[in-house]
């Protein structure tokens, strides 16, 4: 059963408006004279029947501030897209002077092996000699290497360190508690270890837009969410191949946690920042990248 959040029908679906102000969710009889609006409306929801699936959404240009939203004040498991602000927060925090990312640090195989996934930390290079900072930041934001991003909170004091940075930036809803690979347990009742739609796409922005970075350590965490391997049945697979985008993904085993969050460029447009959050209601339900490509499509649509 669901238990975050109001039932669909009783709360805001979908808001697709004009002007620099972030529109409001509104309910979909109240929008009933936007066709576009509406008919959005209705797809998300058809995507959410399909899917078996609780959906999540917000997305903006960033120029326009044309906006679209669905549940987008719900709380939804974060998974890996915490990732990306823990690399954010060593950019900010610990490499003031610039040279914390070229330091080492060794850890043991336990480190990587106890964290459920580790394809850098794991290897036996690496496992012997140790990874720098940088090298770390880039195999969690990457690769969303688990033992990386382990590594990365112990760095950083652990996990509410991330709650503290997200407070820092004017996020008030993003919180993280725990390490992985038991953050990603997504039970729906929980409220430990999530974000919202809204909460994290305008995080993202601060992040790879605005000036919640200096301007090198943003370039740098920007580069290591281009370079990302783990978005290709997801937002790369609904957008068009021409449109350079900068993500990371999230998911787990559990309740089909299915998220994908990041800033894209369309060739000639300002940018477009995209945030879809997903869970199913049961414990074993699937994991559907589908649903997440299938929903990115619809947000280009609408806002290109």
């Amino acid at each position: 059963m669901d238990t975050i959040g109001s039932h669909p029908g009783r709360r805001a679906i979908l808001a697709l408006g004009a002007g620099t102000a972030l529109a409001t969710a509104i309910s979909p009889r109240a929008f009933a004279s936007s066709p576009t609006g509406g008919e959005l409306a209705k797809q998300l929801s058809g995507l959410e029947q399909e899917y078996s699936a609780r959906l999540g959404v917000f997305a903006r240009d960033t120029v326009t501030g044309r906006t679209v939203t669905y549940r987008a004040d719900e709380h939804f498991p974060m998974c890996s897209v915490f990732k990306t602000l823990a690399a954010a927060a060593v950019l900010r925090d610990l490499d003031r002077n610039g040279t914390f990312l070229a330091q080492r640090i060794r850890y043991t195989s336990e480190d990587a092996m106890n964290s459920g996934y580790h394809p850098i930390t794991g290897r036996p290079e690496n496992l012997a000699d140790g990874m720098t900072v940088g090298e770390l930041c880039a195999a969690a934001v990457s690769h969303s290497d688990n033992g990386a991003a382990n590594l990365l909170l112990r760095e950083l004091g652990g996990p509410t360190a991330i709650t503290r940075f997200c407070r820092s930036i004017g996020d008030k809803t993003t919180r993280l508690d725990r390490w992985e690979p038991a953050l990603n347990s997504a039970e729906p009742w929980r409220k430990t270890d999530t974000t919202s739609p809204r909460a994290i796409g305008h995080t993202y922005a601060r992040l790879i837009l605005g000036n919640a970075l200096a301007g090198e350590d943003r370039s740098r965490l920007t580069g290591w969410l281009m370079s990302n391997t783990t978005n290709g049945e997801r937002f790369r697979a609904g957008l068009p191949a021409d449109w350079t985008l900068a993500d990371k993904t999230g998911g787990g085993k559990e309740y089909g946690v299915a998220n994908d969050v990041g800033v894209v460029w369309p060739p000639g447009k300002s940018p477009l920042v995209l945030a879809v959050l997903s869970t199913k209601h049961a414990p074993e339900g699937p994991t559907d990248n589908p649903l997440v490509a299938k929903t990115v499509t619809l947000l280009a649509a609408a806002l290109t």
